[in-house]
């Protein structure tokens, strides 16, 4: 543990922030679980689940949790799912 004022500081703000992207990444992995689900039960609301993960993946690249190219590839692979499917 620290023992300078702005160093114990900056263990809060680390805790804080690192809660805040694990709960962004799962939110992630939830849409795009929800996506895969849908696309292959063949679901009405494929569209619906696709473009709500498509959402959360440019949300993450936006926050750096994933990187942009990462995103892109993944948004591909969905576009490519959906429209095989």
């Amino acid at each position: 543990m620290p023992n300078i004022k702005s160093a114990k500081k900056r263990v809060k703000v680390q805790a804080k922030k690192a809660a805040e992207n694990k709960s962004a990444v799962s939110a992630l992995k939830t849409a795009m679980k929800k996506a895969n689900i849908a696309i292959s039960a063949d679901a009405p609301n494929k569209e619906e689940a696709v473009k709500a993960a498509i959402k959360k993946i440019d949300q993450a690249a936006a926050k750096n949790l994933i990187h942009k190219n990462n995103a892109a590839r993944k948004k591909s692979a969905f576009a490519a799912k959906l429209n095989k499917a």
